[in-house]
């Protein structure tokens, strides 16, 4: 799937005015980078309005194709661990199931019975319980960093730890562990690489470089990593990052893990205090509209969505061209722009009556044309109201 959009409902419900006003995330483009749990994660966001662009940047390798992961569950039965390291409910699963796969399963749930298992969060205890095993202990936190102190504060020399690694190495994690004494052997669950279709991708960075995504959904670091590691072979790296660091579009990520790839590269990003894809879009339907203030504008109140504007709760979607039109106004509110400025918002093939049509086409998009003044050979404004003046002290 390269693209969806809302269902109908939600086209209706985002896109007409009532008592309730527009879905919240209604008016807005976000784009998804998952490979994993895509679908779930664009019905999520189109159920709260938003059109949704799906481009995986990373391809799971499938498991019982996977020998590393094979010849790492061989050293593991040959030379069982003293402590094994669940970190995900998913890859817990799927290691044990390729080993089915291989005939290596029952071999390697037996030599994990001697051993004591550690799980991340309850997904994985869940898995653990699930294979006939049990934990003997999981973290409050569902943090990897807890597990690694508590791990440490038992020590750990001379002993034999398997980390299952979730999609990413882990190497800090698994560098401690080293450096205190430990054998430590990493399992690469669900290992990732570049998707074998990059046309989708390169199309939701270029448009995320060009300012047409409102926020890119991250829901692991490789996502982010293969998206900005595409961007950089494509030579739209630079455009990317200019977008990003600006908040257009806005980095939406799962947890700190995941923003880490663009953490390290100054992108701001935000994420919600539970790590799941449900609390993700929660945060994303809160933040988005947060960020459109709300501008009295003769007499209404308009906000800038992503492709529409609000006016009195009615969403207006606009084409591109008018939008970027309207934000060039909406910069400076009430203040004169010269044509000259909002010319150069419309593109380099716009001519010199190219302001005046495409004013009068969004004064009549917006169905309130007043709130667009025209200022006799100087140029257009925003009609925002300004508070009255208190009275002079008597």
């Amino acid at each position: 799937m390269t693209a969806a959009t809302r269902p109908a409902a939600h086209q209706r419900r985002a896109g007409t005015a009532d008592q309730a006003g527009p879905a919240p995330l209604a008016g807005y483009t976000v784009g998804v980078t998952a490979a994993r749990r895509a679908e779930e994660l664009a019905a999520m966001l189109g159920r709260k309005g938003a059109d949704v662009v799906c481009a995986p940047a990373l391809r799971i390798v499938p498991l019982s194709d996977d020998q590393a992961l094979a010849a790492a569950s061989r050293d593991l039965i040959a030379h069982p661990a003293d402590i094994v390291v669940a970190t995900t409910g998913i890859g817990f699963r799927g290691w044990l199931e390729a080993c089915e796969t291989w005939g290596l399963a029952e071999d390697l749930t037996r030599a994990m019975r001697t051993a004591r298992l550690l799980a991340r969060g309850p997904k994985a205890k869940g898995a653990i319980r699930a294979a006939g095993l049990t934990e003997e202990w999981s973290p409050p936190s569902e943090s990897s960093a807890e597990v690694l102190d508590h791990l440490l504060r038992d020590g750990v020399e001379g002993l034999r730890i398997a980390v299952q690694l979730h999609g990413e190495p882990l190497p800090d994690f698994c560098a401690a562990l080293r450096m205190a004494g430990a054998d430590v052997v990493g399992v690469p669950v669900y290992r990732w690489t570049s998707p074998e279709d990059t046309a989708p991708l390169d199309r939701l960075i270029d448009a995320a470089a060009g300012g047409d995504i409102d926020a890119l959904a991250f829901t692991s670091a490789p996502a982010a990593a293969g998206l900005l590691q595409r961007a950089r072979t494509t030579g739209a790296h630079r455009r990317l990052l200019h977008a990003l660091r600006h908040g257009r579009p806005l980095a939406a990520c799962v947890g700190p893990v995941t923003a880490a790839p663009l953490l390290d590269q100054d992108v701001p990003a935000l994420w919600p205090t539970r790590g799941r894809i449900g609390a993700l879009v929660r945060h994303l339907a809160e933040e988005l509209p947060r960020r459109a203030p709300a501008l009295p504008v003769a007499g209404h109140t308009l906000r800038l969505r992503g492709r529409a504007a609000e006016v009195d709760g009615a969403l207006r979607p606009l084409s591109p061209a008018l939008m970027r039109l309207l934000r060039e106004l909406a910069a400076r509110p009430g203040r004169v722009r010269p044509r000259e400025e909002l010319l150069a918002a419309l593109g380099p093939d716009a001519d010199a009556h190219a302001v005046e049509t495409a004013v009068a086409r969004l004064r009549t998009a917006l169905g309130r044309p007043h709130m667009i003044q025209t200022v006799v050979k100087r140029g257009y404004r925003l009609a925002l109201e300004t508070p009255p003046c208190p009275p002079a002290d008597t």
